[in-house]
Formats: C-alpha cells, structure tokens, sequence
C-alpha cells in the first residue's frame, strides 16, 4: 500500500522567493521519490507566488488554527509521516497529530534554527557579541522542547547540529543532517555559463520579508557600496529579491549605480549575468541561498563568516569571506577585476555544490534513517522520557489553551 505524507506548512512554497521555498521542493521532491502521496495543508494564506503544488500531483489542504475540524482531518487521512514545517508548526498541531494519528512519524523540518537567528538578531541590535546568554533565548525553549517531542528534526547546517548536540545536548538520534539536496553541476553545463567577458556588475538577492536581506542590503548600500564605487566607479549593484517594500525601494539610485530591480522571475538568469555576488550578512542562521544560486551559475561570491557558516567545509570558497567592510570591498574589485582569480573561485563553487550538497548521497542517508525510524518508533521513543515529558505538558497546556480559543471563536 502507499504510504502517506502530511506536510503542515508554516507558509505555502515559494520557490522562486526563497530559500525555504526551494528546500521544501527538495523534500517533496525526496519523498515522491520514495512514492509518497503528499497532502500539504496550511493554515496560511496563499500570496501569488505560491507553488500550485496540484501541478507535480501533491494535494493541498486549508487548514485552521486552533479549531478541531484538523482532528477530523488528520484522522481520516491517517499519514504515516508527518512533516512539521517549523517548529511553530510541530507546536500548534502536534499534540493533535499525536492524539489522532499515534502511529505517525512525526518530524520537524526546523529550515534553520530560530533561536539562533534571533539571538544574533538580538545580539547585533544590542551592538554585543553573541554568546550563549543570546542563544538561550525564549525561542530556544519552545524550539528544543519541539525538537525533543518528535521524533526526528531536520538540520541543514553542520554549525547547527553541532550547536544542538554540544550546546543543548540533544540526543544524536532525533537529529538528521539534511542541507539542500541538488543536481550534480556537469562538465557540459558548465560550458554553457558565460564567461568572465561575458559578464557585467555586481548582484545580491533575497527575500526581504527575512530581516538579514534587509540589513545585509541596507550594509551594502551605506557602507560597501561607497567603497567599491570608488574604485569601479561604472560599476552597478543589483538588487533582485521579492517583497520589497517602500523602505527597500527607496534604496534605489541611479546616480550611484544602486539599482533596485525587485522580484527576479528567474533567478539563474540574472545570476548569470552578474560578474560577482555580494552577501554581507550579519546576523541569520542556516544556509544562504543566494550563495548556492550564485554557485550553481558559476558566480563567485563575497559573504561574510556568518554567511559563510556551513557552507564550505574544508573545501576552498567560490571567492572570499571578509568581515571587514575595507576588505570585503576589496575583494569585491578584485574578483571583478581578474579573470584567473574568477575563474578559479567559479571552478571552487561547482566543486562545492557537488561534493557538499549532492542530493544522490543525501537521499539515500535520509531514506535510510527514516526507515530505521519506522522500524524502532516505539523503542525509540520509550528510549526519549524528555519527550515523553514534554509531550504531557503541552498536551495538557497547549491542548486546552487551543480549545479555549475554539470555544471563544464560536461564541465571537
């Protein structure tokens, strides 16, 4: 018989506008290849540029919060996995999952962590640097107590799984490395990129609802950007990334070759047009997709440690990892300026995607973990009391706060 997955969506997928976007893709993508049905069902509201995922024959579900009719649901579609995207997600409807459907797997695609993002957010703002004071954050709480109710979570950075076993000492077991799942980058392909001459001007991306985008371009534009026109003084700086609001948009300037270009409806297009990609980031977690966009069209980037964080290993970077905006801005004229020096960092990027991030390889460990889940869910799971713990206590909090809420709802 079929198996089923349920994905519960924190937002419908968004290829096109975000990193978290493409990384569900990739995950519907593995379990249609282990011949999954998939029902995705949200309880958010459909922005135009959602994926129609009924086009790759994945069912879509509305859902809402805090309401039993998802006990109905969730029941009659008995899922053998479930897939909690974010951990807020695992909060609002994991005690139900549990009730309706015991049997089910449940797992948590956490896409970076929380905590982390917002204690360094905190962190940056405060002007200090970041220690555990900021990671042990209120987040942290509720996204590790998530973490130990289900039964796997999904990490897609190094940094992170280190973080949580030696930081948090989260056991092994509930954790699996999963970073973005991609094609092989063949010789003939790479042959088709245009070269260095082919090439004009710097680019950076991302969606600027995620503040780090915000911030990373508000850098570029009051501090790099003088730096590097200065130098290269024909030079133009694009800026593609969907949502962008008043604030972005008024970042624009002709005069200074600060151009504000909006939604990129094809993201390998602009990136192949650009000669280098810039990603100052200074605060953020997980993995930057504009460094894997930049990668897989052969443009080397500049980012900065926290941009860099998990994206490497101990293979050579496709261009260089400066903190200092001096620096960075230098390094950005160089790999505008050299052609060998381009297409080496350009070569070192491709090595990196099909070394680092070969979705064959991680597939078949993903495949295979999930299988020994099935196999050991219930010995697995005596074998977690943390869990078990937790789960009790949000049961008989969450659980009555959201039928509160129901009965509120009902009367209002």
């Amino acid at each position: 018989m079929r198996k089923h997955l349920l994905i519960i969506g924190f937002v419908w997928p968004e290829p096109k506008s975000s990193a978290a976007g493409s990384r569900m893709m990739q995950l519907i993508n593995f379990f249609q290849s282990e011949n999954y049905q998939i029902t995705f069902a949200s309880p958010c509201a459909k922005s135009d540029n959602a994926f129609n995922l009924e086009t790759i024959g994945v069912l879509q579900k509305t859902v809402e919060l805090n309401n039993s009719s998802f006990d109905v649901f969730v029941k009659q579609l008995n899922p053998n996995v479930v897939l909690f995207d974010r951990f807020m997600m695992e909060e609002q409807f994991g005690w139900r999952v549990e009730e309706q459907c015991p049997n089910a797997i449940r797992i948590i695609d956490t896409e970076d962590l929380h905590c982390l993002r917002k204690g360094r957010h905190q962190a940056f703002k405060d002007g200090n640097l970041f220690d555990k004071s900021y990671l042990f954050n209120d987040f942290a709480k509720r996204e590790i107590a998530s973490i130990y109710r289900s039964d796997l979570s999904i990490i897609i950075s190094e940094v992170e799984l280190d973080m949580l076993k030696n930081d948090f000492n989260v056991p092994d077991d509930l954790l699996v490395y999963l970073p973005f799942m991609l094609d092989e980058i063949k010789e003939e392909t790479i042959q088709t990129l245009p070269k260095f001459k082919e090439r004009n001007h710097f680019i950076t991306i991302g969606n600027f609802l995620h503040e780090p985008n915000y911030n990373a371009v508000l850098y570029l534009k009051e501090t790099i950007w003088p730096l590097i026109k200065k130098q290269l003084p024909k030079a133009e700086m694009h800026v593609y990334g969907a949502y962008a609001s008043q604030k972005v948009n008024q970042l624009h300037n002709q005069k200074d070759g600060f151009l504000i270009k909006g939604f990129a409806n094809n993201v390998n297009e602009v990136m192949q047009q650009a000669k280098v990609c810039l990603a100052p980031v200074r605060f953020g977690a997980g993995l930057k997709g504009k460094l894997i966009d930049a990668m897989q069209n052969g443009t080397p980037s500049i980012t900065t440690s926290i941009g860099a964080e998990g994206m490497y290993g101990n293979l050579d970077t496709n261009g260089f990892v400066e903190d200092e905006p001096e620096v960075f801005a230098n390094k950005a004229v160089l790999l505008h300026e050299h052609e060998n020096i381009w297409d080496e960092k350009q070569q070192n990027g491709f090595k990196i995607i099909n070394k680092r991030f070969n979705k064959v390889e991680f597939q078949k460990q993903f495949a295979l973990v999930l299988e020994e889940t099935r196999q050991q869910l219930h010995h697995k799971r005596l074998n977690n009391f943390t869990g078990q713990m937790l789960q009790h206590n949000t049961m008989q909090s969450t659980k009555f706060m959201s039928k509160w809420i129901e009965e509120k709802n009902k009367k209002d």
